[in-house]
């Protein structure tokens, strides 16, 4: 158990930094963005670009917590897909079972539309009558 916990914390010092280094990174781009408004003729160019990369720092923030639950959510869905992949038999029977109920009602019904075609009908004579 010293491994995972190793392991752990391996991944916990990786990850932050690879965050300090994406924080550094928009730092630096904000920093250049400065600099080149300052003494660039094109400004029209560079005023696209967004007014201030650190509001995006939040952002980056969310999307290191979204990959920190990654691997939660993996493991999640696979122990659900595995459960389900358990339950291929049963639905097999559960298939089978409301086909053969699907059957037996189509051939009540054929049966009762052979029955009414074969009984005369009295009202249609009679209101040929009329």
């Amino acid at each position: 158990m010293a491994a995972p916990n190793n392991g752990g914390s391996r991944d916990g010092s990786a990850k932050s930094a690879v965050a300090d280094q994406i924080s550094q990174s928009v730092q630096s781009t904000s920093n250049l963005l400065h600099l080149m408004l300052q003494s660039s003729p094109s400004h029209a160019q560079l005023m696209k670009l967004p007014k201030n990369l650190l509001a995006k720092t939040s952002t980056i923030k969310n999307t290191e917590l979204v990959l920190e639950q990654m691997p939660q959510v993996i493991s999640s869905l696979d122990a659900h897909v595995e459960s389900g992949l358990q339950s291929v038999p049963h639905l097999n029977t559960v298939v089978q079972l409301l086909s053969n109920m699907q059957s037996s009602q189509l051939k009540s019904l054929s049966r009762a539309q052979l029955t009414r075609q074969q009984e005369p009908e009295p009202l249609e004579q009679h209101s040929q009558g009329n």
